[in-house]
């Protein structure tokens, strides 16, 4: 843990337990499906440098979210605490923009010695100005914030993700069309998608760093025996002892995925963002093993998540917890390749 801040309110010390960064290539996606949104979500202006927020709590126990200009600070600590090293985050006063109650994300870990997290109590002066805490988003329920969590999640824990898909069952075409929906071309090949072993995705990177609770309604699934290939090619997932059957998540298996409607919308609105870019943030571009990248973008009720030389996944909130994998097919490589050509970039 860093060394305490008097960042938050007088004298009052801020505990830091956490950071996140919120640039246009790396934000918090529960707050928006693009940059200049996420920062809307907490009042900001979307400046081209981003911000680092951190997440800690006062003497007594309250959470805050401090939001600062040093977004190279806060990387190296986020760099570090990754790697399991200790890092004291402590932000000049100089660089904060402001301190909002509460917290965006979930936090796991608390500060010792003080009291258990909880929001701060309204200041009496403010009359009724001051902004409202920030909260998580609620994992029991499914809409935007969910749908963009998982679709995180997925590219966190892409390989386990990925090795639950058969193609040859997954992807079989209806006749006259393709595994992305697309119409099928006389004499096309579908592109063969790469080996789904160790090597085809990266998984979480190991750390120290506290970091937010994973949504249980989007776990990975569990690659062992009791998560199994089913029909078409979906994956349906058991849940434990201690975890609601509608917490699972599972593709939808009553049709091919890319005949889906939601999904054959959500690929060409996709395709308009090659032609007609979208706010920063809305297409994301991050490292992936090999000379492969992997793709986040999100639209209107939609998420996808895919690797430049692989599949792809999307999510709709007309269904909620399901994941619908889209085959390469003749379409979705150049969709991709776009995607990639737009998409902005950890520095």
């Amino acid at each position: 843990m860093a060394a305490p801040i008097d960042t938050v309110a007088d004298d009052d010390a801020l505990y830091v337990l956490t950071a996140v960064l919120l640039t246009p290539a790396q934000f918090p996606s529960v707050l928006g499906d693009d940059y200049p949104a996420a920062c809307a979500a907490l009042a900001l202006e979307p400046y081209a440098e981003g911000y680092g927020l951190v997440l800690g709590q006062d003497g007594s126990g309250a959470r805050w979210t401090v939001v600062v200009e040093d977004v190279s600070l806060v990387a190296v600590a986020i760099a570090a605490w990754d790697c399991g090293m200790d890092y004291d985050l402590s932000p000049d006063d100089r660089s904060v923009v402001c301190a909002l109650p509460g917290w965006p994300l979930p936090v796991a870990v608390a500060a010792p010695g003080v009291a258990a997290p909880h929001d701060p109590l309204p200041d009496p002066e403010a009359e009724g100005t001051e902004p409202a805490p920030l909260t998580p988003p609620d994992t029991e329920s499914w809409g935007p914030a969910q749908r963009r969590m998982g679709a995180d999640e997925i590219a966190h824990q892409w390989t386990a993700w990925r090795e639950q898909i058969d193609d040859e069952t997954a992807f079989a075409d209806p006749p006259g069309m393709d595994s992305t929906g697309g119409e099928a071309t006389p004499g096309s090949e579908p592109e063969p998608a790469p080996g789904s072993g160790p090597e085809s995705g990266p998984g979480a990177a190991p750390g120290s760093e506290p970091v937010p609770e994973p949504d249980p309604r989007l776990d990975a699934p569990d690659p062992h025996p009791e998560a199994e290939v089913q029909g078409e090619g979906g994956i349906e997932t058991e849940a434990g002892d201690d975890q609601a059957d509608d917490a699972a998540v599972s593709p939808v298996t009553d049709s091919p995925s890319g005949v889906h409607p939601g999904v054959r919308r959500a690929l060409a609105q996709a395709h308009d963002y090659i032609d007609a870019p979208p706010p920063p943030g809305r297409v994301r571009s991050s490292f992936a093993t090999g000379e492969a990248r992997m793709l986040r973008a999100d639209g209107p009720g939609w998420s996808l998540v895919a690797r430049t030389d692989d599949i792809a996944f999307i999510l709709l909130d007309e269904e909620p917890g399901e994941v619908l994998p889209v085959g390469r097919g003749s379409e979705l490589p150049g969709l991709l390749k776009g995607l990639d050509a737009l998409a902005v970039r950890p520095a």
